[in-house]
């Protein structure tokens, strides 16, 4: 998939355009035009536009398909991913008849990966076209012990807990500005006992480790996982576990 993001003008040529990069590039099965004009830092406006083949694409991991369309987040390097989801599942240590939260679930690559060992897995994500994909995506693994829902984070998870949720793992995979204070709050209130936390951004990271840590958690294990070789940028599986909760 190829999106191109681009201001609101008239462009006449996008045809060509498109054209000419399918027929260079067969390997390419769908081009969008996304309109940005936003004078600040965010990448995506809200409209895409489709100019040829698909609105989204297909993708395989662990044997696990995925629909991803142009807004869905998805890791960029395939190897690695399974590696940085099967590490998230085994520090998970499920047992089959726990409740999971994935935070920040995207289109649910996570939550499906953990759907498969779990007793309900609810995952929340603030980008719509991606929960439709995520239902989807369950549906296309044969899951049906998922529930996904629109909408901020830092609103959903607090509601969630004072109605009595009470999770027993929550796996955190938030944008680089890491997680809103609601979000540590709610974790906390719930008590709940053991979490997965992934970050692509090790300042913010170590600032929420730190908040968690004056909440009664304690940091267990630090995994890197090489996303992005010769770069600077490394992802990161934390574990950690509630003070008394009986892990070490």
């Amino acid at each position: 998939m190829v999106v191109l993001v681009t201001s609101a003008e008239r462009w006449s040529t996008a045809k060509e355009f498109d054209r000419a990069i399918v027929t260079r590039h067969t390997e390419i099965v769908s081009v969008i035009r996304n309109i940005n004009t936003s004078p600040g830092r965010v990448v995506l406006g809200s409209e895409n536009r489709l100019l040829t083949g698909r609105e989204y694409i297909l993708d395989y991991l662990n044997g696990l398909k995925f629909k991803i369309s142009a807004p869905s987040f998805y890791q960029v390097n395939p190897l690695q991913t399974e590696v940085l989801y099967n590490r998230v599942l085994e520090l998970a240590d499920l047992k089959g008849h726990e409740t999971v939260v994935d935070a920040y679930c995207g289109i649910g690559t996570i939550a499906n990966f953990l759907a498969r060992h779990a007793g309900r897995v609810i995952g929340m994500e603030i980008v719509p076209e991606a929960v439709e994909d995520a239902k989807e995506n369950a549906l296309l693994n044969g899951l049906s012990n998922t529930e996904f829902i629109p909408g901020p984070v830092e609103s959903l998870l607090p509601k969630m807990v004072a109605k009595g949720l009470k999770p027993h793992l929550v796996v955190l995979d938030p944008p680089r500005k890491g997680c809103e204070k609601e979000v540590l709050q709610a974790i906390s209130e719930a008590q709940v006992p053991r979490m997965v936390y992934v970050s692509c951004d090790p300042g913010t990271l170590a600032r929420d480790l730190g908040i968690f840590d004056s909440s009664g958690y304690q940091t267990l294990l630090a995994q890197p996982v090489d996303m992005f070789p010769w770069t600077s940028h490394v992802e990161a599986i934390i574990l950690m576990t509630r003070s008394g909760s009986g892990d070490k």
